[in-house]
């Protein structure tokens, strides 16, 4: 088994690295060791050692270790790293049209999302990567829904106005929480623990997966269960990578990619219950809300996001299709 988790300190920049062969490749991400996104890298690795015997191996770079999304981005389009699964806020930064899957209750729960991202719709909008940024997009997976967590008491979301609010740095996100009054700040996910337990932020907007693995609980006093937004993934492949391969390893590397980032979204449907039931479990305020109490903004967000990502339409109707499907399957 060669697939491995490596430090920076080990390998030094990739900056400067040759480019990556076919026999040993590497994957960057920002998420945690204990993530699901870095347990399907890892399995994912695993797969193509076993699948090649041993020809092709990955290393698997988590936690920022590379740097920021962006920075990793830029490391897949000079080749110097190979793959990466990637917030779609990140792609949303380049490409505004992926800014569509943000659309506030697009969906009611993790397997509506799972169902969406499986449709020819978001299948189609990968079509534009290479192009626009110079990867190819194997697949999507996702995070949980999107929930509030807060240090204080809240009883509504239009509390949150004038209080800072951690967010991931992308345009639609920042949107919504203007909309609502607050104060969106942009923070990494490493800086997020202390910055709560210290009140430089007062809330954050996170997912069930991270509230409890990472015990955000602990600095905060009520989590609003609002399930407001979904927050996929998409796992790219470097174009100078791609390019490289035969078609046999690209039908390889595609296909094993997909079926790990899929079987993420199967675990996030099983997994999101008990998460919420921990948290239940702790000391904290749960607050349910849902599209109504989020009142007027919804629509302004609509508004403001159907002319820069006019896809939202389809995908809207998609969504609308997939209602009520519990389960990705």
């Amino acid at each position: 088994m060669r697939v491995v988790i490596l430090a920076m300190a080990l390998i030094g920049t990739l900056t400067g690295a040759s480019p990556a062969t076919a026999r040993e490749f590497r994957l960057g991400l920002i998420t945690p060791p204990t993530h699901l996104w870095t347990e399907a890298a890892i399995r994912f690795g695993e797969a193509l050692e076993a699948a090649t015997d041993g020809e092709h191996t990955l290393a698997v770079f988590p936690a920022r270790q590379l740097g920021t999304e962006a920075q990793l981005l830029q490391l897949l389009q000079t080749g110097a790293l190979d793959f990466a699964i990637l917030t779609v806020s990140e792609i949303t930064n380049r490409l505004p049209q992926f800014g569509a899957f943000y659309a506030p209750y697009l969906v009611a729960d993790v397997g509506e999302a799972a169902a969406l991202l499986r449709g020819g719709t978001a299948q189609r909008m990968l079509d534009a990567l290479p192009q626009e940024i110079g990867v190819f997009g194997l697949g999507y997976c996702l995070a949980g829904m999107r929930q509030i967590l807060a240090r204080d008491a809240l009883a509504v979301p239009a509390d949150l106005g004038g209080r800072k609010i951690r967010i991931t740095p992308f345009v639609p996100l920042r949107d919504f929480y203007q909309l609502l009054g607050a104060a969106p700040t942009p923070m990494p996910l490493a800086s997020v623990y202390d910055a709560l337990t210290n009140g430089q932020i007062d809330a954050i907007d996170m997912d069930l997966e991270a509230i409890w693995k990472v015990k955000y609980f602990e600095s905060a006093n009520t989590l609003m269960l609002s399930n407001h937004m979904m927050f996929p993934s998409v796992g790219v492949i470097s174009g100078r990578t791609w390019l490289r391969l035969s078609e046999a390893d690209r039908e390889l590397v595609g296909r094993l990619m997909r079926t790990h980032l899929d079987r993420v979204m199967d675990e996030y449907v099983e997994q999101e219950r008990q998460w919420e039931t921990s948290i239940r479990d702790a000391d904290v305020e749960i607050i349910e809300v849902n599209a109504a109490s989020f009142g007027s903004v919804i629509a302004e967000w609509e508004a403001i996001w159907s002319r820069q990502a006019p896809i939202l339409a389809t995908l809207k109707a998609e969504a609308a299709a997939n209602a009520g499907r519990s389960s990705p399957q």
